[in-house]
């Protein structure tokens, strides 16, 4: 008989057999409509005589197929067809499809002369996937073992194996319809649940015969042609595959038995159907040869009700073991490894496979091999159940080699690296043994398959932890953010989800305490014991501490150097420690070594430092030689203590699980923490300024410093400054790598444990102020900043000669507060011409002293030319920087720091001196290779992308400025502290351009929440909170929040004017006087904003050139407010810019046009016609063939003229220029605005003439 599987979506299900609907249609073209009807499934036999329907004058009206083509050609088959719900308000999955085809299917074979006829099964589009699906259900589940085992044959018809593009509309059109989108979502393209299903279906089927049919033409859509299902993606690797010549929909649709496609698809049903008998026979009496049901069962406890998740690996583990492919297996034992860290659920898994199978085993036994003897004892017991005597395991192992009925071994606790544990798997190729192992080592006895057990997924966590402490599940919804925590905090570790569940659940803290208390009380909770279906080991420290012990027991070099490197691992961070920081760490040892311990100061490394390194690391051989590093580092991920990742383009690194990692730690009494914290530190700052370039030492140095204060570790040292210098050089990495924060406690702790002040620097001291005067830089304490390094510049003049390099490198820094100073103050030209007298001869020294590509020599030059900027000296400053910039590129890599902070800066200049597509170009560049190699949350990078998004926002490039922002801040949420300066201003530019694009709203919401942690991070007269309260001012004018903006504006003149006591001709003050008369006027308090723009507008006329460009846009901007209030001076104001502006700009300039309007404009409504005839006749004249005639630009002037005309009593003339201008505007919609104006000034014209 034949199974036909339809893919087609239909919108209600029958059973086999039911309504007398068809499944298949006709295959002749579709009407344009046709009534709905219900599509059910049908089941043909003998006994339907029926035909296809007929038309008495045009023949049949459809023809079935598998009705009309396979019933009559099969006579001793059922045929039948299978469909199933889909549609809105439909919700189901593949396996639910899978599992309902097979309880169909086994419901129609009950009788003993059914259950082994042989099945071919053909499936069209998602058909196919169901019946792959089915098969692999029906491979891991007794229940339909005879039903697999009788499938003689599959045929594919356009199964999308690989997905399909086209699942896409599909979901699209399901969103809009309310459908369910479970399956449409299977269905993309690539998914790799697909390609798990196929693969998974090709191992456990590659015996059974199945053909894959695809279409070789597109689907027409009408508005798009596609391909449903491609060819690569319909078909499996190794299998048969044809085409035939139709569509998608075509592929399940024959028009008779003369179907050229019909004929390409019978030959292969026909074949299947010859062959089925011989086949199904042949694997039903192998089958049938073994001992039915379990009589041994040798396992020591039950399965744990908490048991979650895990279905995926024990699916795979039981179709390794249920794998018939005699061929495959007939000379090898099946054996399947299960290695990984204790406590992850190796044994409870074993537990499920078990009990899952138990009836596919006579006999299932499990054995611990922990140690000899137990292992002796079990394998005795097994023999003796087996009714054989046993001596020994080797007895044992006979016997079962000799049993020829089905057994499964489990070999339990397999976790010493030292035995060789081939000695207990029975000889011979029957039975299937599983092993688990804390040793990955061990997976190399697999012989189907071997699995490392990982944490749980996040979902599934959840899951346990919530049951494990026995919370309602209708309760889980309101606490899954808490659940998430906990799973996170002990990384998902199954035994320690249990364990902390049992913690809550006994009543020891509540759920939401629980990471509190975690970090209060590590080690309490990691060794709470469950008192219920007790693990092993009993607690989580305790399952770790098993193989530790191990190691101690030992006693061997290797073993006491994996506990010392364990020890070690514990103080840096649990992820990707490089294995290379050995090797330098070695490195810089050698030269430490010969420095004497006398005589140090706080930077100083010497001989006590390197012999603080582990002795694997044999610092005073003459070579590196990493043999013992690599033995101890196998030893611990042979015990799944560390992972070893070697990532393409990455130096080996070695990466704890949290939990074995806390452990580690914890089990070192205080005295053992101190050595092993002393040693890890000397490890990561010996090599750090030869290894950090990439970051990698960070997270290591933050852990390294996270377990020990400054003040304990002191007294670890012979000498208070041996310990400083590692803290020192811990801090260079922190400063360098821009974590500001952890930079300044560490600063504040070592002044702490030396009790010195940080604002009086010293001698001795100097480095460690140095440093902190870089720390008050980076948390922008520019006041503070500049006192401390005018200080240490003071005292080092006092010392030093002037070519000295710490004394030049000093002066350098002074100079660069003046200029960090300068672009936070009101005055900048000021901190500008004080960091010009320091540079300009301190480059006269190094010009004399140092080589032009010198680095230092360049980065005053660099320097020098921010500070000609600030004093306003722009093309100095481009001159300058231009040829530091060319000598950098010349000499340094395309990512060197120095090279990139120079193109920054220069890019910066050309910003600010108008050249903006040349800055955008080099930003564009500079941005790009900071993204390459620097963290995404870096200042520096940060830096360079507000430097770009401001210059798009210059050039009028708003939307590129809000995706490059909008990208800042998605990647910096949640990583960025909320009052870093850097995220700040980002914010504050992303509102800005918001603001631009008339998103009034957005910005205003923006802005109100940097202003508040500006008001509650900065002083009232700090630039950038002024800057920002200015700034949100403006955006509520915008939003028509006038009176939040007047008192806002009110606040910020006031802290300029009086506690800031700025100039008046002040432009800070005066930006924000415009910006308050312009919100007077917008509040309609137009006499208070006139006089105030007076006001201004006298200033900027006393202080600026007739010419200057922010005089002629702030008289343009101005004019129309005045006329406004009836005042001529916006007449006047007009006239001045439309006369500065016709020297300088083409005639056909957009803007001089719009001027030369709105003063013709002016002047109409202001009765002054004659003035605006003169302005307009000239203009046109000048423009004549400069513009097309039917130019939107020339008709408003022809149409103000015509105005002008009318208004001067010149009707006639109003007329016939404004017909003119109508006609030629007839060519525009019949709903333009400029049209209807135009028709409407005429008939008011003709009307009134």
């Amino acid at each position: 008989m034949v199974y036909g599987c339809s893919a087609r979506v239909h919108n209600r299900c029958g059973g086999l057999g039911s309504d007398p609907f068809f499944t298949w249609v006709k295959k002749v073209q579709a009407p344009a409509s046709k009534p709905s009807r219900k599509l059910v499934d049908k089941l043909w036999s003998r006994k339907d005589k029926k035909g296809p329907k007929q038309d008495k004058q045009n023949g049949p009206t459809e023809f079935m197929w598998p009705r009309d083509l396979l019933v009559p050609l099969f006579t001793n088959a059922r045929v039948a067809t299978y469909s199933y719900k889909s549609g809105k308000g439909v919700k189901t999955t593949l396996r639910q499809l899978a599992e309902q085809l097979l309880n169909v299917l086994f419901q129609h074979r009950q009788k003993p002369d059914e259950r082994q006829r042989p099945l071919v099964l053909i499936g069209h589009s998602l058909g196919g996937l169901v019946i792959q699906q089915a098969l692999v259900i029906a491979a891991l589940n007794r229940d339909f073992q005879e039903l697999r085992l009788s499938v003689s044959g599959v045929i594919f018809l356009g199964a999308p194996f690989q997905g399909s593009n086209a699942a896409v509309l599909g979901k699209r059109l399901a969103q809009v319809t309310g459908g369910d989108l479970s399956l449409l979502e299977l269905l993309q393209k690539d998914n790799p649940n697909l390609h798990s299903l196929s693969k998974d279906f090709c191992d456990s089927h590659h015996e059974w015969d199945f053909v894959c049919f695809y279409e070789d033409t597109d689907a027409d859509y009408t508005l798009f042609k596609t391909r449903v299902v491609t060819a690569s993606s319909a078909t499996l690797s190794g299998r048969r595959m044809i085409f035939l010549n139709t569509d998608h929909s075509g592929l399940n649709k024959f028009s008779g038995e003369n179907d050229e496609n019909y004929a390409l698809l019978l030959p292969e049903i026909q074949r299947m159907v010859d062959n089925g008998h011989s086949i199904v026979t042949s694997r039903h009496q192998s089958k049938e040869g073994e001992v039915a049901g379990n009589k041994h069962w040798l396992v020591p406890r039950g399965v744990n009700k908490l048991f979650t998740g895990r279905s995926e690996i024990i699916d795979r583990i039981k179709g390794a073991i249920q794998d018939d492919d005699g061929a495959k297996h007939a000379d090898k034992q099946k054996v399947f490894v299960i290695t990984g860290l204790g406590g992850m659920g190796k044994s409870e898994i074993c537990l499920q496979v078990a009990n899952i199978l138990r009836e596919e085993f006579w006999g299932v036994f499990w054995v611990d091999v922990n140690s000899d003897s137990i292992a002796k004892s079990d394998f005795i017991s097994a023999a003796t159940a087996l009714g054989s005597s046993a001596d020994s395991i080797d007895d044992a192992r006979r016997i079962f080699s000799n049993t020829k009925n089905s057994w499964l071994l489990i070999l339990d606790n397999a976790d010493d690296p030292e035995v060789d544990y081939q000695a207990y798997l029975p000889s011979g190729s029957r039975g299937v043994v599983i092993i688990t192992s804390r040793v990955s080592g061990c997976s190399q006895y697999n012989t189907v398959g071997s699995e490392e057990l990982t944490s749980l997924d996040i979902g599934l966590s959840k899951q346990l932890l919530l049951r494990a402490a026995n919370i309602d599940e209708d309760l889980w919804p309101s606490v899954d953010q808490q659940a998430e925590a906990i799973a996170n905090l002990i990384g998902s570790h199954t035994l320690a989800l249990i364990t902390a569940g049992s913690y809550i659940a006994q009543g020891f803290c509540q759920l939401d305490k629980y990471p509190e208390v975690y970090g209060k009380q590590r080690k309490r909770l990691l060794t709470h014991r469950i008192t219920q279906a007790r693990p092993r080991y009993g607690d989580v420290y305790a399952t770790f501490e098993a193989s530790a012990n191990a190691l101690e027991v030992s006693g061997g070099e290797d073993a006491k150097d994996a506990l010392r490197l364990l020890g070690i691992l514990s103080m840096v961070h649990s992820s990707d420690f490089p294995l290379q920081m050995f090797e330098y760490a070695w490195g810089r040892a050698r030269k430490a070594i010969k420095v004497s311990d006398s005589d140090l100061t706080i930077e100083t490394v010497c001989r006590w430092h390197a012999l603080q390194l582990p002795e694997f690391m044999e610092v005073e051989a003459n070579e590196w030689d990493p043999y013992r590093l690599n033995k101890a580092s196998h030893l611990l991920v042979s015990l799944s203590f560390v992972v070893r990742r070697n990532s393409p383009g990455r130096p080996p690194s070695l990466s704890m699980h949290p939990l074995a990692h806390a452990w580690a730690k914890d089990r070192q009494d205080l005295g053992q923490q101190h050595k092993t914290w002393i040693s890890a530190a000397c490890i990561i700052s010996l090599p750090v300024y030869d290894y950090d370039e990439s970051g990698d030492s960070v997270p290591h140095i933050q852990s390294l410093l996270g377990n020990m204060e400054v003040k304990t570790a002191l007294p670890l040292g012979p000498k208070p400054t041996m310990v400083i210098s590692i803290f020192i050089r811990c801090a260079r990495c922190l400063s360098q790598n821009r974590d500001d924060s952890r930079f300044n406690s560490l600063l504040q702790g070592i002044f702490s444990a030396l009790t010195i002040e940080c604002d009086r620097p010293s001698v001795e001291y100097l480095t460690l102020y140095r440093l902190y005067a870089f720390s008050l830089k980076y948390r922008n304490d520019m006041p503070n900043f500049l006192k401390l390094q005018g200080k240490i510049v003071k005292l080092q003049e006092e010392l030093l000669p002037s070519t000295h390099p710490d004394r030049i490198t000093s002066q350098l820094e002074l100079a660069r507060a003046y200029l960090a100073n300068g672009e936070t103050a009101f005055f900048p030209d000021e901190q500008g011409k004080k960091a010009i007298e320091i540079l300009e001869p301190l480059i006269k020294i190094q010009e004399e002293t140092q080589p032009f590509a010198d680095s230092e020599r360049l980065s005053s030059q660099h320097e020098l030319a921010r500070a000609y900027c600030m004093n306003g000296q722009a093309q100095k400053a481009i001159d300058l920087l231009e040829q530091v910039v060319k000598i950098r590129e010349e000499n340094l890599p395309i990512a060197d720091f120095e090279r990139l902070l120079s193109q920054h800066r220069l890019a910066c200049i050309y910003s600010d001196n108008g050249q903006v597509e040349r800055a955008i170009e080099l930003l564009e560049h500079v941005v790009k290779i900071k993204e390459g190699v620097l963290p995404i949350a870096h200042p520096d990078l940060l830096a360079s992308q507000i430097g770009l998004s401001r210059a798009y926002i210059t050039d009028r490039q708003v939307e590129k400025s809000i995706n490059l922002l909008e990208a800042m801040v998605k990647v910096g949420e949640g990583v960025l502290p909320m009052d870093n300066p850097g995220w700040l201003q980002t914010l504050h530019n992303l509102a800005c351009a918001y603001h631009m694009k008339g998103l009034a709203g957005k910005a205003v919401e923006l802005l109100e929440h940097v202003v508040k942690i500006r008001e509650g991070s900065l002083p009232a007269t700090h630039a950038d909170r002024l800057a920002s309260q200015h700034q949100l001012a403006h955006a509520y004018i915008w939003d028509k929040q006038v009176q939040k903006a007047i008192k806002l504006l009110e606040y910020v003149v006031e802290i300029k004017e009086t506690v800031l006591a700025l100039p008046t001709a002040h432009p800070g003050r005066l930006v924000t006087l415009l910006e308050l008369a312009r919100a007077y006027v917008a509040d309609g308090q137009g006499e208070k904003g006139v006089k105030l723009l007076d006001d201004v507008m006298k200033i900027k006329e006393e202080t600026l050139a007739l010419d200057n460009p922010d005089l002629l846009a702030l008289q343009v901007e101005l004019a129309p407010i005045y006329l406004k209030f009836g005042q001529a001076k916006g007449i006047k104001l007009l006239e001045n810019v439309v006369k500065v502006q016709e020297d300088t700009l083409p005639i056909s300039d957009p803007f001089q046009l719009m001027l030369q309007y709105k003063l013709g404009s002016a002047y109409i409504q202001h009765e002054q016609p004659e003035k605006a005839i003169e302005l307009l006749e000239k203009v046109l004249k000048t423009k004549e063939g400069v513009l097309p005639t039917n130019h939107s630009n020339w008709l408003t002037l022809q149409h103000d003229l015509a105005r002008a005309y009318y208004e001067n009593g010149q009707v006639d003339k109003a007329v016939e220029l404004m017909e003119h201008v109508v006609e030629v505007r007839r060519e525009l919609p019949v709903d333009d605005f400029n049209r209807l104006t135009s028709e409407r000034v005429l008939a008011r014209f003709k009307e009134e003439a």
